[in-house]
């Protein structure tokens, strides 16, 4: 079984469809950056797992982030993505965290942002409170807000695997969408074990065997991060000349760090002339 797979699915008989997403290894590629505590190392992956079932369900071409900001020890956690099922994240946080806290023990007070960019057209922003127990439910309270159509999300993580479903009706005039219940009932029995373990075959006929599903084929789900050097050098050269001679002079030389993979990129005397020069050229992380 594939590691880093999303599938989608529709019913024959209801307007439902849904996503099942199951992560391994790009997770671990994120929380592989960063000692994160286990609890917070959790809630990256199901935040992972909710961006990609959310970009599913969206048609566009274009980027996706999902933020989480409060008051609490996690002041922030955000999961980018895009139509191509490419995703990469990072979480700050201080002090120690329970193992076992709860999503409002880690952002206290604090709110999601869920923002897309499409390549054309324009940028839309999304915000709910995190006011759920946790955020699967703050996922749904989204849908219901901004679009109006009942869903049910199911998120689960362990520091290891990650792995979420949605169902959501889709819109529709006929009455095929009563039954959304139902599916919502059957949905809500799945058990992380099972997402951990099975394919999308299996837990698809575990959960509806008596229904009429039909799999599409599956997308890939990748870790990458979109740092570069040629990035860096652009953020230097947002500074003033002035400024940039008075780190060279004090530190000898810049380096800019990636948030996300921790990547370096340093930028001496003869890097910085050519920087403003327009002859700088890419090289590898350093």
């Amino acid at each position: 079984m594939n590691n880093d797979i999303l599938h989608r699915y529709i019913f024959d008989n209801v307007d439902v469809r849904g996503e099942i997403v199951q992560l391994e290894s790009s997770y671990q590629e994120v929380l592989s950056a960063h000692t994160y505590p286990v609890a917070l190392q959790c809630l990256i992956g199901e935040l992972m797992a909710a961006t990609s079932l959310l970009t599913a369900t969206i048609k566009f071409s274009g980027d996706i982030s999902v933020q989480l900001q409060g008051d609490g020890p996690v002041s922030l956690a955000v999961i980018n993505g895009n139509n191509k099922q490419v995703l990469r994240g990072v979480a700050r946080w201080k002090g120690d965290i329970a193992a076992d806290a709860s999503l409002q023990q880690m952002l206290g007070k604090g709110y999601m942002v869920i923002t897309l960019t499409p390549d054309e057209g324009e940028r839309y922003q999304g915000i709910v409170s995190l006011e759920h127990a946790d955020l699967a439910a703050c996922l749904e309270e989204y849908f219901n807000q901004s679009e109006q159509l009942p869903t049910q999300i199911q998120l689960f993580a362990n520091g290891k695997q990650a792995a979420g479903m949605l169902v959501q009706v889709l819109p529709s005039k006929s009455d095929k969408n009563d039954d959304f219940e139902h599916i919502s009932a059957l949905t809500g029995t799945i058990k992380a074990e099972e997402l951990f373990t099975l394919d999308a075959e299996q837990v698809l006929h575990r959960l509806y065997h008596q229904e009429e599903v039909r799999l599409f084929d599956p997308v890939d789900v990748t870790f990458k991060c979109s740092c570069s050097r040629d990035r860096s050098g652009a953020a230097i050269k947002t500074l003033s000349q002035t400024e940039v001679e008075v780190i060279l002079a004090e530190d000898g030389k810049i380096e800019m760090d990636c948030e996300y993979c921790t990547a370096k990129y340093s930028f001496d005397a003869i890097d910085i002339a050519a920087l403003y020069s327009g002859s700088h050229s890419s090289q590898a992380k350093q």
